[in-house]
């Protein structure tokens, strides 16, 4: 097996994985939601230019935004559904266009679970019927439902087709999405998972759903694909997934044989993974993630990846200098997709927009908005704009998913094929405001 854990490594020196595959270089594009998704939620032209553009860039790694392992269960009307019947074509098209300038593509897959908006007209399924802490946003999502064990069977089995159909479609692996407040979050989370069957419990039994996901997904793509899981560091919530329940799960995803974990933090309710958090802690403005990474490095067998706020080169230095195996950098190159190419020739680079706003919630609905209006500049073949306004992406945001929401809530109708969690559809309402 080759080493995959050099330490104090340059940038821009390749990094062999378990499973076999080399990345060019120790920088990684993060996982930001696109919400570009075509009618049927496909990737189309857009997804082909943006994700050309960034891999040309000079990035050793891309992993893609959420795409979702079924149709009723999306984080805005915009995502993408990757299922067993999912058209390969539109899928195909974009990992060959990914695969430009020689960097690798992984698919992002997930479950939002009980983070889904009430206007796409499905609950929220839970590991336990827990409600959305979000003050007055809270009415902006779904009703939320227990999920009962058939159900959960059928969220592995969906994971397991997603990932199937990643290797079918010319993907080079997979990252299982466990962090950010998602639904295998939420199952390692004490404070939304009050389960007291096989599931529930101590942190052991709080990271099964993660660990048979894990073992199903790598039985069933071929060999050389790789398998990696994002995580969160903590939830940054009061009684929520610690830091001690962190290296418990590294501890137990050591034995299963992933090819890299990012490590990231927070959820809805507490947007770490944006610098702001609910228990009081205060993040760096860059490498928000480090510290705690540095600490499960000396853990893990596995390689290593970061992400969070990073956008100097000293910094990603910094944390691989901290036995981090990989930078991680999602808002910066939504700015300025050549930030590779630029460390490289010691060129100065954008500074991202950080929108500062008192209400949380609404801020980091702002920053992601923001971020998504660059990524459809680029998808169309524009450049990244200089400046934008936080306030108005927020209210084009709003008006743009409205009407994919309307598009969603059609194509649901009329599709035929039947979803793995199977339910009856509620009335659309509330405002649209998708998230990534």
């Amino acid at each position: 097996m080759p080493s995959s854990k050099p330490s104090h490594a340059p940038l821009f020196e390749p990094l062999p994985l378990p499973c076999g595959q080399t990345l060019k270089n120790r920088i990684a594009k993060a996982a930001m939601e696109e919400s570009l998704a075509e009618p049927g939620q496909l990737p189309g032209a857009s997804f082909q230019a943006l994700y050309r553009r960034w891999a040309e860039g000079g990035v050793g790694l891309l992993i893609t935004g959420n795409v979702m392992v079924a149709r009723d269960a999306l984080t805005g009307p915009g995502t993408l559904v990757l299922e067993h019947d999912t058209p390969l074509a539109p899928f195909e098209a974009w990992a060959a266009a990914a695969h430009a300038g020689g960097a690798r593509i992984w698919m992002q897959i997930s479950h939002p679970g009980r983070q889904v908006l009430a206007a796409l007209g499905n609950p929220g399924y839970a590991p336990s019927a827990v409600a959305l802490q979000m003050g007055k946003h809270g009415k902006l999502f779904a009703p939320v439902r227990e999920l009962t064990g058939q159900q959960i069977e059928a969220v592995q089995q969906g994971f397991v087709e997603t990932a199937r159909a990643a290797a079918r479609a010319g993907f080079d692996g997979v990252q299982i999405h466990a962090a950010h407040g998602y639904l295998i979050s939420q199952f390692l989370s004490p404070l939304t998972n009050r389960r007291t069957d096989r599931f529930g419990g101590g942190i052991e039994q709080r990271s099964r759903l993660l660990i048979e996901v894990v073992r199903a997904v790598k039985a069933a793509v071929p060999s050389g694909f790789a398998v990696a899981v994002k995580l969160n560091s903590a939830d940054f919530q009061r009684g929520g997934f610690s830091e001690a329940d962190a290296k418990a799960v590294v501890s137990l995803l050591n034995d299963e044989g992933i090819d890299l974990l990012e490590l990231s933090g927070g959820s809805y309710e507490s947007p770490a993974m944006q610098g702001r958090t609910a228990d009081g802690r205060t993040l760096a403005r860059e490498a928000y993630f480090l510290e705690f990474a540095q600490e499960l490095a000396r853990l893990a067998k596995m390689p290593l990846m970061t992400t969070g706020g990073v956008r100097r080169r000293e910094i990603a230095e910094r944390v691989l200098a901290g036995g981090v195996s990989l930078v991680g950098m999602a808002t910066a190159l939504a700015f300025d997709p050549t930030l590779p190419k630029r460390w490289q020739h010691a060129e100065s680079a954008v500074d991202p927009l950080v929108v500062d706003w008192k209400d949380k919630a609404l801020a980091s609905l702002a920053g992601m908005a923001t971020v998504r209006r660059q990524l459809r500049r680029m998808g169309a073949g524009q450049e990244p704009a200089t400046s934008l306004s936080p306030f108005g992406s927020l209210i084009v945001d709003q008006l743009r998913a409205r009407r994919l929401t309307r598009r969603y809530l059609g194509w649901h109708r009329l599709s035929r094929a039947s979803s793995p969690l199977p339910a009856k559809p509620m009335e659309a309402r509330g405002a649209e405001l998708p998230q990534s």
